[in-house]
């Protein structure tokens, strides 16, 4: 089946309504200084240490909890949940509800339905991945999560409803006062809304029950709720999660690429080292322009550039012999033209031989904070080019997963503004 919106396998997607635990706007600075990116976009340490200055009750604090001895982690951010819920600063809504949730980035409008959405087992293709995970990862948010027995960061999943029922409530909805608006400091605007009537969220539930969605974000928290659902023993509130559901019908999503940092690899030994296998030039010492040849190389092949040293490189045209033997061959011949994969195959495992492990390997999706970063590092920035949605979408159909970190989708919900417990109070209606 497909992401057009075609009747799903398996009974298609399930989004019930919650009591959403949010901050009480008079018990904190403003709405906006308590969020947060994504916790895998927070720039640590230098992001996370502003946001835990920006407030005291910054979700950051439950999202990235610091702790000595780092063990402690989790029990620390679990302690907090529950005395900022004690204090009056989180409160659960009065009744159960689908929240419309809208951002405006500029001229870019994007709005979408935050619910608990039923989990399904991954044969039978509702919510389809298009990234691998990684363990650690998987197991920090798992930890995580089992200690504050809460969703405290809602997924971004796609799916394409166009002129369908849930499509006009939504824009029904938003015709009413906001339950909150804000202006977060990236100059996103925020608004949300709650759908209780109970023959809305019914034909939201109906629409939706024919489609199945793309995991756009959050592909290690969702691989997170798999993992908690299966440990439990009978069914529980683990058997759903929190996500942002967007019709890319209406709202398309925009995709950026996920840049690399290496902070032990010097440029000066990458650029050495990239010379027997790519063509190496210098660039204008300017990153809009670096931007540029890097689009203009990547239309004719497979092209990064490299940033740390207060100047940019561009690799390109590498050598089709060594690639050919290093990219695996039992993979689609799109997957195997992506960035990512030849970037991972070609130049991290085979040119410079670095370790895949998060000391050797960050992930920044921002590029002026990689480029940045890098250089305060004295290591290097590998700067790539966005995948085209189509591609994203034609694997994700076939089944197979890019290398991870090989998109970002956006723009992406901000932590803060809805969270959902798992203790009785906060499960499904």
């Amino acid at each position: 089946m497909s992401i057009s919106g075609s009747a799903a396998p398996g009974g298609g997607l399930r989004l019930a309504p919650f009591r959403a635990l949010r901050y009480v706007p008079e018990r904190v600075g403003s709405l906006a200084a308590v969020t947060s990116p994504p916790y895998d976009v927070v720039v640590r340490p230098e992001g996370q240490r502003h946001l835990e200055t920006a407030d005291p009750h910054n979700v950051v604090r439950l999202i990235l909890p610091s702790a000595e001895p780092p063990d402690g982690r989790h029990l620390k951010a679990a302690s907090t949940l529950s005395q900022w819920q004690k204090d009056g600063v989180l409160a659960l809504d009065p009744s159960p509800a689908l929240y419309v949730y809208e951002q405006r980035d500029g001229g870019h409008l994007q709005r979408g339905l935050i619910g608990a959405l039923r989990l399904t087992p991954p044969e039978e293709r509702v919510v389809l991945p298009h990234e691998d995970v990684m363990p650690g990862p998987v197991a920090d948010r798992a930890a995580l999560m089992r200690a504050t027995a809460a969703n405290l960061e809602p997924l971004l999943l796609s799916y394409r409803g166009g002129e369908g029922p849930a499509g006009r409530i939504v824009e029904h909805a938003v015709q009413d006062a906001p339950l909150l608006a804000t202006t977060t400091e990236d100059g996103i605007r925020h608004r949300l809304w709650a759908i209780t009537d109970d023959d809305a969220i019914a034909a939201v539930r109906a629409d939706l029950s024919h489609h199945q969605a793309l995991i756009a974000d959050g592909h290690h928290r969702w691989a997170t709720y798999l993992r908690l659902q299966a440990e439990q023993d009978g069914p529980s509130p683990w058997d759903y999660g929190l996500v942002l559901l967007v019709d890319t019908a209406r709202y398309p999503l925009r995709v950026r690429a996920i840049h690399r940092v290496l902070p032990q690899l010097p440029v000066a030994l990458a650029l050495e080292a990239a010379r027997k296998a790519f063509r190496v030039r210098e660039l204008p010492h300017a990153l809009p322009q670096a931007l540029a040849a890097l689009e203009d190389a990547t239309a004719e092949g497979n092209a990064f550039v490299l940033s740390g040293d207060n100047g940019f490189h561009l690799l390109d045209r590498p050598d089709p012999d060594l690639t050919a033997l290093t990219v695996p061959h039992d993979r689609p011949e799109a997957w195997r033209r992506l960035d990512a994969t030849v970037l991972h195959s070609l130049l991290l495992d085979r040119v410079w031989e670095v370790p895949d492990g998060p000391e050797h390997i960050q992930y920044i999706h921002d590029t002026e904070a990689a480029v940045a970063h890098a250089e305060r590092l004295g290591g290097t920035a590998v700067l790539i080019h966005p995948v085209r949605e189509s591609v994203v979408h034609e694997l994700a159909r076939q089944g197979v997963t890019m290398p991870r970190k090989s998109t970002s989708f956006g723009p992406k919900p901000a932590s803060g503004l809805v969270l959902r417990s798992l203790e009785p109070d906060g499960t499904p209606a």
